[in-house]
């Protein structure tokens, strides 16, 4: 499995993480003409390569034309949803701002709707969200991993004020995440570097068995005696055990009961929850006192998503509770394949059992697009990728 691992001694910012995946094989041109798509003012990306106290790093600082917007979630949505960008990048770019104003609307109160961003919703920080996303595709990674965080020590100047380090923003991204404080003065991990790790990683630790193909250092634009202020990241493969039938999780599934809302309102609230974070959202018809018809809202995500699961459901439905359960959830090994069609490449979604392929689904969003494009029906565009597999394996099968 194609793993990233970001080793955290010096904190990690945005341009950090951008710069360290470019370090790592990132090809700067396309990631310019990928970050293009977003529609926007015109902007440069100026990579060079310094030296923080012996360690030669790439470093990458954003020209973007000066402006005044202070944007809120939902502008920045626009901007990521307007472009013709992947729907894997979009949908992970946005998991990252909808991070960041979870954890503001939790610290200031409000709704996460009205989280009025300042540096964060800064072009130059949305290119380097996006890009950072980008890189990850380019990539191909698979799993991301990340060190305990060094977070520095004293204060930082924030738009509201003078706080101490880790800022409030952070520390709240931060929440479940091992991080640690040395001598070392400054903010080491800023609001978008701890909304990119936090949102992308899945584990925390040391370094993964892994066999290395890539290390590769980001600079930070502060320079310190002594101390590198770089971001370490490291690429490579790491061994899955193909034996294993099934994977074993534990989650939470967040419930209610509603019936006084309308649908379109419902299916909004399915689709913010995809965007959330969830993993599933799925609605039961019941029936509540006074023979009420009503609907049962199940949403099932990890446990570091039910806090802000649990806020879209307060507000953006007229529920006054909800209930939550700790589930375990057992389901196969999966991998994801590409496959040659008439209509061009299409992603296809294996479930392996003892590394047997036991289901096989071609990716939704890839078909539909397909179809839509050639004016096609979408079970000829599926069957014509489920036929590709069949040859891929028969090819495999022979040698080829």
């Amino acid at each position: 499995m194609r793993t990233l691992y970001f080793d955290c001694f010096a904190g990690a910012s945005g341009n950090m993480i951008l710069g360290a995946l470019i370090a790592a094989g990132v090809d700067r041109e396309q990631l310019t003409v990928e970050l293009r798509k977003l529609n926007i003012a015109e902007f440069e990306i100026v990579v060079s390569t310094v030296d923080r106290s012996g360690i030669s790093a790439t470093h990458v600082d954003v020209k973007v034309p000066h402006e005044h917007a202070h944007r809120h979630l939902s502008d920045i949505n626009t901007i990521i949803d307007g472009s013709s960008l992947a729907v894997t990048v979009k949908m992970r770019a946005k998991a990252i701002f909808t991070r960041l104003a979870a954890a503001e609307a939790k610290i200031h109160g409000i709704d996460i709707n009205k989280v009025h961003f300042h540096e964060v919703g800064a072009m130059d920080a949305i290119i380097d969200v996006v890009g950072a996303c980008i890189g990850f595709e380019m990539l191909g990674v698979e799993r991301f991993v990340c060190s305990k965080i060094h977070v520095g020590s004293g204060f930082a100047q924030m738009a509201h004020g003078k706080f101490p380090v880790p800022p409030p923003a952070v520390a709240e991204l931060l929440a479940g995440v091992p991080i640690y404080s040395t001598e070392i003065e400054g903010e080491l991990i800023t609001p978008t570097g701890a909304a990119i790790i936090s949102t992308v990683c899945d584990s925390y630790g040391v370094i993964p068995e892994m066999i290395v193909e890539a290390t590769a250092y980001g600079g930070g634009t502060r320079t310190y005696e002594g101390f590198p202020n770089v971001l370490r990241i490291i690429v490579g493969e790491s061994e899955t055990n193909e034996q294993r039938t099934t994977n074993n999780d534990r989650l939470t599934l967040i419930e209610t009961n509603i019936d006084d809302l309308s649908p379109q309102i419902l299916g909004f609230v399915m689709e913010r929850a995809f965007e959330l974070g969830a993993l599933d959202c799925w609605f039961t018809p019941i029936q509540m006192k006074k023979d009420r018809p009503a609907t049962m809202v199940s949403i099932l995500c990890e446990a570091e998503k039910k806090d802000v699961l649990t806020s879209l459901l307060y507000t953006e439905t007229t529920t006054l509770g909800v209930r939550f359960r700790s589930v375990e959830r057992e389901c196969l090994d999966r991998e994801i394949i590409s496959v040659e069609t008439d209509f061009g490449p299409i992603d296809v979604k294996l479930a392996m059992l003892n590394g047997t392929v036991v289901n096989a689904m071609p990716e939704y969003d890839q078909v539909k697009a397909a179809a839509t494009k050639f004016k096609t029906p979408f079970r000829q565009v599926r069957d014509a990728a489920l036929a590709g597999l069949e040859k891929r394996v028969e090819r495999k099968a022979v040698g080829e």
